[in-house]
This record gives C-alpha cells, sequence and structure tokens, in this order.
C-alpha cells in the first residue's frame, strides 16, 4: 500500500483535472447556483412590491423541473398512450417525442433578462421610432380579480406589438407571449425564451403535440401567469382585425377548473401610422400566399439607412402608435351564458373587442379621406372632419393631433408624401394605391363595427 508508483506527467495532469471537475460539479457550483439563486429570488421579491400583478412562482420554476412535471402530466401521459397505440410506435418513443415537445415549448423565463433588458430596449426602440399615445384603457381594468389570471388578447399588426406591449404592461406584470416558428432562431431564440415567451407551431396537426401545447397554456392559467396572444394567427394582409383562429382560445376553454382561477381576456387593439412591414405584407395579399420572408440584404438597407439618418439628425420617425385596452371578458360568465359553441362564441366576441379597441391615428384617417377622391386641400378637410364625427358617434377612440384636425392632416400627408404614396395634387400613386387601401381598412373597419 506504500510502494511508490510511477505515472507519466500527462495522466497525473489528467487525473488533477477531472478532479477539479469533479470538485467544480459537486461542491463549487451547487454553491455558486444557490448564490445567484438567492440574489434573484431577492430582486423578485423587489419587483413584486411594484407590479400590480406579482410574477407567478410558476413562471419562475426551474426549466427543467418544468418539462418534466409538463411530460409526466396525467393527461400527456394518456395523450402518450393514445399516440403509440395510433401510431403503432413503441411508447417509450412517444414518450421521447412528448419530452421533445415539453423541451421545444416550455421558456426559460428570467426577471432580469425581462426587466433589466428588454423592457428597457422596448422603451428605447419605440420611442425611437413612434411616438406613443395611449388609447382607451377601460375603467373595470381597475377591478380586476387578483386571483384571476389575464390574458392580453391582441390584434398582429407588426412585429412591433411584441416591443410596444411588453413596454406598455411592465408596470403591471411580466407577459408570456405565444410566438410562432418565426422566433425558433437562435440567437434569437434564446431571448425571447428568457423573456418568458413559449413557441407553437400554427400549423402543426400531430395530436401529440397538441396535447402537450394545450397542457402547458392550461398549468399556466392555472397557476395564474399572464399571457399574450394574437389569435389571428399571424399578421393582417390586408389593415384590418381578423377572425380568430380558435387553437389557443379552445385551450383555455376546456382547461378551465371549476374551483380554480378565473381567467380575463382583456381586448388590446394595436394601430400604427406606418406598420415596417406593410410593403411585404401588401405584397403577400396581393400574391394570396401568407408566407413571406424578408430578404436580409433589404433589412440591412434599410437598418443602415434609418440609422444613417438618425445619426445626421434627418430621422423623422414613423409617426404615431396606439394601444387601446377594452374591459376584459370573465370566462367563466362566458361559459355560464350556455353558447352551443362557446370557443367560437367567445372568438367573435373578443375579435369583435379588439376592432373596437383599435385607435384611429392620423395616416389611417386621412387614408380613408384620400380614397373618396378629394381633389383639394380643402376637399380633403372636409372628408376627414366627416369621417371623424362619425367615427366619433360610434364612440371610436382618435388619437390624432393635439392642436385639432388641419394639422392633423398636413402630419399625415407629410408622412405619406415622403413615403411616396400620394402626389402633391392629393392623387394616390396607382403602384401604392394597395398601402394606402392598407392603412385605411382600420377605419372602414371601425365604421363597421
Amino acid at each position: 500500500m506504500t510502494a511508490t508508483v510511477e505515472l507519466p506527467l500527462w495522466l497525473v495532469v489528467l487525473v488533477l483535472v477531472l478532479a477539479a471537475i469533479a470538485a467544480l460539479d459537486r461542491i463549487l457550483a451547487p454553491s455558486v447556483r444557490w448564490f445567484f439563486r438567492r440574489r434573484m429570488e431577492r430582486a423578485v421579491a423587489r419587483l413584486n412590491e411594484r407590479l400590480e400583478r406579482p410574477i407567478s412562482p410558476f413562471k419562475l420554476a426551474q426549466r427543467h423541473d418544468m418539462i418534466l412535471r409538463l411530460a409526466y402530466d396525467p393527461q400527456v401521459m394518456q395523450a402518450v398512450a393514445d399516440h403509440a397505440a395510433e401510431t403503432g410506435v413503441p411508447p417509450t418513443v412517444a414518450m421521447q417525442q412528448a419530452r421533445a415537445y415539453a423541451k421545444e415549448i416550455v421558456p426559460a423565463f428570467s426577471a432580469t433578462m425581462y426587466f433589466g433588458f428588454a423592457v428597457q430596449v422596448a422603451r428605447w426602440l419605440t420611442r425611437k421610432f413612434y411616438r406613443v399615445r395611449i388609447g382607451r384603457i377601460d375603467p373595470a381594468l381597475e377591478r380586476v380579480d387578483d386571483r384571476a389570471t389575464v390574458v392580453f388578447v391582441m390584434n398582429h399588426r407588426s412585429n412591433m406589438d411584441y416591443v410596444l406591449v411588453t413596454w406598455l404592461i411592465a408596470d403591471r406584470s411580466a407577459i408570456s407571449y405565444a410566438v410562432g416558428e418565426w422566433a425558433r432562431v437562435w440567437p434569437l431564440s434564446r431571448l425571447i425564451r428568457g423573456m418568458g415567451a413559449y413557441f407553437i407551431r400554427r400549423s402543426s396537426r400531430n395530436a401529440l403535440y397538441r396535447r402537450v401545447l394545450a397542457r402547458y397554456v392550461q398549468m399556466s392559467a392555472a397557476e395564474g401567469v399572464a399571457q399574450a396572444i394574437f389569435p389571428e394567427g399571424g399578421l393582417s394582409l390586408d389593415g384590418r382585425v381578423g377572425a380568430a383562429k380558435l387553437g389557443l382560445l379552445s385551450y383555455f376553454v376546456s382547461g378551465i377548473e371549476a374551483e380554480g382561477r378565473d381567467i380575463l381576456f382583456v381586448p388590446v387593439g394595436l394601430a400604427y401610422d406606418r406598420v415596417l412591414e406593410d410593403r411585404l405584407l401588401t405584397e403577400a395579399a396581393r400574391k394570396g400566399v401568407r408566407r413571406f420572408r424578408p430578404r436580409a440584404s433589404g433589412v440591412v438597407a434599410f437598418v443602415f439607412r434609418m440609422g444613417w439618418r438618425a445619426l445626421r439628425g434627418n430621422f423623422p420617425g414613423f409617426g404615431a402608435t396606439a394601444a387601446g385596452f377594452g374591459a376584459p371578458v370573465s370566462l367563466r360568465a362566458h361559459l355560464a351564458a350556455g353558447h352551443a359553441d362557446p370557443t367560437a362564441a367567445l372568438a367573435d366576441d373578443l375579435m369583435g373587442r379588439v376592432a373596437r379597441a383599435v385607435p384611429i391615428l392620423p395616416v389611417p384617417l386621412v387614408a380613408a379621406a384620400l380614397e373618396a377622391g378629394v381633389a383639394t386641400r380643402a376637399a380633403l378637410e372636409a372628408e376627414v372632419r366627416r369621417l371623424a364625427d362619425a367615427l366619433s358617434a360610434r364612440d371610436a377612440v382618435l388619437r390624432l393631433h393635439p392642436q385639432g384636425l388641419e394639422p392633423t392632416v398636413a402630419e399625415a400627408l407629410l408622412h405619406m408624401q415622403r413615403r411616396g404614396l400620394v402626389r402633391e395634387d392629393l392623387s394616390i400613386v396607382p403602384e401604392k394605391r394597395a398601402l394606402v387601401a392598407f392603412y385605411a381598412a382600420s377605419v372602414r373597419q371601425r365604421m363597421e363595427v
């Protein structure tokens, strides 16, 4: 036992390295993780003191634990058994698929990333690009049940929607977005997952995947996690608030527990004087194809062009943006009404409320007036006034220039002429008519609802 053993130097170094790794893994790493975990818990406690709706413990759980909890949920396990029986694959293979789906869906929320980075960047970007105006905030939002789960239901106008709403709701709570496949690109996926968003495959018809997704949505709602969804399933191609896809809404409807939390759906209407993706969207509408991708070269050129203008002090911004918040809809009260198809009825009600919550901004209003074929500035102002009066009579929320309609017309025309949509004689440039109609659509729709 006391004999001397000679070893090569490389083997001694390897043994020491392995011993050091083992010490780090078993002794030091847990202490470091505990230290940072305690710091995060204290930071979250301070955040919860100022938030109207504190961050749910469910949202702060370890991601690994959440994946296991979701994968081994009794309903998911039953779905695994059904999937194995229907497809003929071994149950162990089906279980591996369910765990892979759970790993794909479950976020990795970081309060530091959300409030220390994302909210600050969202505020800076929004103010850099737009003048932010708040539409109507329904008084009922001040009297919501503290125990209820809040789900913000929004129209999808632009990818700036995420940025705008994240900032506007930052003093109330941290919201968890449902985001599509576009966000599953590294390193963007890491950032979005860290902000608490969960990924969904909108076009998937796999029954096992849909059950895993449904259970995650239902578990989050049962634990009080504030969420934000875009029921249209994609950006609006025509400028109107579209019909809702029923997938996510059906998960909320089928998952509400008799003795659990109520779910309050808050309609949110978003509007912009300029939608950054408007050319792509109108072109996609013309082709009749929803799938569209901007060219990387075009995106880079746009960013550099706007950056160069900003450096020169010649960046005028993109006009105004606004968000309106309607009265919350209680899911429990909706189900008590006894609708034949509660999910479809809920979708119709919510999207109608979202359309009514969309504020009216200068460019959409003037675009709608220009479509009437006015030939003079006086005629344009008269048509704008007529539309504004008609909208006010329908209880629409107008967020126009604070000094009145004439400055509103001047402001909107400046934006539209700068982009080459309208000529000096107020005629619409023929090849840009689709863009003008895209902005006018929200006004036309508000006259109908």
